[in-house]
Formats: C-alpha cells, sequence, structure tokens
C-alpha cells in the first residue's frame, strides 16, 4: 500500500503526486491518494483512469476525500497524456508557450493569478517540455523580481527550456532591469518564433 498525502495542496499538486507514486511502481500496487476537496478527487481520477487503472472514491469526513487506485506497472502501465496533469499545459517537442498575462483566464484577479502559477509549475512536471516560453504584456512581469514563478522558470531553463520576454514591454513597465530569468527579446523574434512553432499555447 502506497499512501500520497495532498491534503492542503493546490491544482496541479495533488495530481502531479500521484503520477509520481504511479510512475515509480515496479509492480502492481495500491495507491491511496487523500485530498481535500471534489475537484482534487475528479482529477486524480481522470489521470489513474488513463494509465488503465481501477479507481475508487470515498468521503471521509468534511473536506477529506480518499481516493484507492488499483494500479498496474510495468508493460501493462500506460503513460498519463499530458492533458491528465493539467489541461492547460503543452505536450512539449516544438511547442511555444506565449503567457501574456500574470493572470491565467477572466473574472477573478486574485484566482488567476493562482492559476498562472499553477499553469507554469505543471508545465515544469512534463515528461516533455516546450522549447520555448514567451513573455509580453503583463506577462513579462512573471519573469521579473518578485514574481512566484521565478523558482519554476529557472528550472524550466536549466533543462533547456528557453524563456525570453519582451524588450519593449519590460521598458513600459519600467522593469528592464528587473528581468531575473531568461533574456530579453523583440516583436520580430516572439513573431518568427510563434510563426516556426509546431504548435502554440497561450494559457491566459
Amino acid at each position: 500500500m502506497v499512501t500520497v498525502n495532498a491534503m492542503g495542496d493546490k491544482c496541479p499538486v495533488p495530481v502531479i503526486k500521484t503520477k509520481k507514486a504511479l510512475d515509480a511502481l515496479t509492480a502492481p500496487e495500491t495507491i491511496e491518494v487523500l485530498v481535500d476537496n471534489e475537484t482534487a478527487v475528479a482529477n486524480v481520477t481522470k489521470m489513474a483512469q488513463s494509465t488503465g487503472a481501477a479507481v475508487t472514491q470515498e468521503k471521509l469526513g468534511e473536506d477529506e476525500y480518499k481516493v484507492t487506485i488499483q494500479a498496474l506497472a510495468g508493460e501493462e502501465t500506460q503513460t498519463a497524456p499530458a492533458g491528465a496533469v493539467c489541461d492547460c499545459v503543452p505536450t512539449g517537442g516544438d511547442t511555444v508557450v506565449v503567457i501574456s498575462s500574470d493572470k491565467m483566464g477572466s473574472g477573478n484577479d486574485e484566482l488567476g493569478k493562482v492559476l498562472i502559477k499553477g499553469c507554469i509549475f505543471a508545465i515544469t512536471q512534463l515528461d516533455e517540455l516546450p522549447k520555448k516560453m514567451i513573455f509580453y504584456n503583463g506577462g513579462a512581469t512573471i519573469t521579473c523580481e518578485g514574481s512566484d514563478s521565478l523558482e519554476d522558470l529557472k528550472n524550466l531553463e536549466s533543462q533547456g527550456v528557453e524563456i525570453v520576454t519582451c524588450g519593449t514591454c519590460l521598458d513600459y513597465y519600467g522593469l528592464k532591469d528587473k528581468l531575473a530569468v531568461g533574456t530579453v527579446t523583440n516583436m520580430y523574434d516572439i513573431v518568427e518564433s510563434m510563426n516556426n512553432a509546431g504548435k502554440i499555447v497561450k494559457p491566459c
């Protein structure tokens, strides 16, 4: 029996913890995943089922749930697709990720900032990383000092992902001296990169 404690973890951490536990198996095993919300239950279930595992859920108490996974291993195990980790992330290869805001989606700005941070973290967990990440307009703030995503972006850069930020945008926001990861780029390079990309992903 393997227990994954994801109580209190925000999306996509419960799914990523569970995927790592599944990937570590060398023989069929039962994995119990503890989470504190129904969304995490649904996300963990979706990812585990995508590997061919049998999954059941149980509510243990208020804000306490258990997902039980009868996991396969070895040749029987399927690889969970990138969308099973987080629907907003790319599948890698020659993919270019374009981020134009410090928030993801519209509605609530605070939630939007939580979502974009979670999305960038989820990208760090992909088996195949994108080729390049481009930040412009409000997204330029994410690559600068004080950003909550700097550690994740530096991790991606160390693994070969090119991180670039629009120089005009940095100038406009007064952040040229605050860039903390990657390099400065220009609009021609941005357009050329997007034109030559196998796939463009824009999570904002």
